[in-house]
C-alpha cells in the first residue's frame, strides 16, 4: 500500500504494473488515509478489548494493561500468566482485525494489515524506547498473527465481495 500510494502521489509508473497510468486524486488519498485510520482504531480497540478479557479470564493483576500491546519484555513461558495474556491477546487481535479489515477495505486487506503491523512495530519501539531485537518470541507471535490476519481477512473479503474482485483474465481485454 505504501509503495503504491507513494508512486501514485508522484505519478510514477511501476514496471510490475505495466503501462497503466497510476494518477491519483486528492479524494483517493483521503480515502486511503481514512481507511488506514479506521483500521488503526479498530486494531487497537480490539487489542485492548482482548487484553482486558485475557486479564480478567486469567486473573492476572500484575500487568499494566495500557502498555500490554507494546510490552515484548515478558519472559516467554507457558506457565507465566503475563506471557499468556500477551500472546493470546495478540493472536486474537490479529485474527479479529483481519475480519474487521475485510469489512472496512474489502479487497486490500493484506496491504492494510502489513501497514498497520509496521505502524504497530514503530509504536512499540517508541513506547518501549528500544527495538525488540532479542525478543524472538514476540516476532514469532507478531508474524504468525500477521499471516492469520492476511489469510483470514482475504478469505473473508473474497467470500463477501467476490463479485467486486478483478480477475487476471478480465484485465487482458481492458
Amino acid at each position: 500500500m505504501l509503495l503504491d500510494y507513494c508512486c501514485r502521489c508522484f505519478g510514477i509508473t511501476l514496471k510490475r504494473h505495466g503501462p497503466l497510468s497510476l494518477k491519483t486524486t486528492p479524494g483517493d488519498t483521503w480515502v486511503v488515509l481514512q481507511n488506514l485510520l479506521m483500521c488503526m482504531v479498530s486494531f487497537y480497540s480490539l487489542y485492548y478489548i482482548a487484553v482486558s478479557l485475557c486479564i480478567g479470564l486469567l486473573r492476572v493483576h500484575e500487568i499494566d494493561s495500557l502498555l500490554a500491546p507494546f510490552d515484548y519484555t515478558t519472559q516467554p513461558s507457558w506457565q507465566n500468566p503475563k506471557y499468556l495474556v500477551s500472546v493470546i491477546s495478540m493472536e486474537v487481535t490479529y485474527i479479529l482485525a483481519g475480519l474487521v479489515f475485510a469489512w472496512i477495505v474489502e479487497e486490500w486487506v493484506w496491504d492494510y494489515a502489513i501497514t498497520v503491523t509496521l505502524v504497530h512495530i514503530a509504536m512499540t519501539v517508541a513506547v518501549m524506547s528500544d527495538f525488540p531485537s532479542s525478543a524472538e518470541h514476540w516476532w514469532i507471535a507478531l508474524g504468525s498473527g500477521l499471516v492469520m490476519m492476511i489469510f483470514g481477512g482475504q478469505l473473508l473479503a473474497y467470500r463477501l465481495f467476490r463479485s467486486n474482485f478483478v480477475h487476471p483474465e478480465e484485465l487482458l481485454n481492458f
